[in-house]
């Protein structure tokens, strides 16, 4: 019983629409009606501005990492902070707050990996900006910070944040199914802030 609602919990968390609260509250504009439509961070980096899009990323990525910790907070140590975590994302990117329509799942997927790998979370997130300074395509560097995560976890031997980032890092991709479309077309927008 106590699992269930540690999954809801999670689900729940990963359901709160961070970049249309900042976007309603901060800016009296609904972030879902420009640019890409979407509800995560960069969007709203592109729609409101960087004040706005770290506020909106931070928070989607701490929707994750508290996911993780809960079950920690409810003394339930035998649960995997990874599959906890997993429900968040799935919160993140089908929102029941938001109609089901959220964030391409890249953030809240980071805090669950700060949560659980600290050291690799801030690898990954140094590849990502590594990778955005060359290339200017966020979509391309989230994609590929991913398959770099796939990479690093090859050498932890731990076979559930594999199996975990593997399909996070698929899922991603899957999400990004139009991004990687405008790549390839040269139409995918490019970062300005850089």
């Amino acid at each position: 019983m106590i699992e269930a609602i540690i999954f809801i919990l999670a689900y729940l968390l990963g359901s709160i629409p961070s970049g249309l609260i900042v976007g309603k509250l901060g800016y009296g504009v609904d972030i879902r009606e420009h640019g890409s439509g979407n509800l995560g961070g960069t969007n709203t980096f592109r729609t409101l501005g960087i004040k706005a899009g770290l506020i909106v990323t931070s928070a989607d990525i701490l929707k994750g990492t508290l996911a993780a910790a809960l079950p920690i907070l409810f003394g339930q140590d035998d649960l995997s902070p990874l599959l906890v975590g997993i429900f968040a994302v799935i919160g993140h990117t089908y929102p029941i707050f938001a109609k089901f329509k959220g964030g391409k799942a890249v953030a809240t997927s980071g805090g669950v990996l700060l949560f659980y790998v600290p050291i690799m979370f801030i690898t990954i997130l140094a590849f990502f900006f590594i990778v955005l300074y060359i290339s200017k395509y966020v979509s391309l560097s989230s994609m590929l910070a991913g398959v770099y995560g796939i990479v690093y976890s090859l050498f932890t031997k731990d076979i559930p944040l594999m199996i975990v980032i593997t399909l996070l890092t698929g899922f991603v991709i899957y999400r990004h199914r139009a991004n990687i479309k405008r790549i390839m077309n040269r139409t995918e927008p490019k970062v300005k802030w850089l």
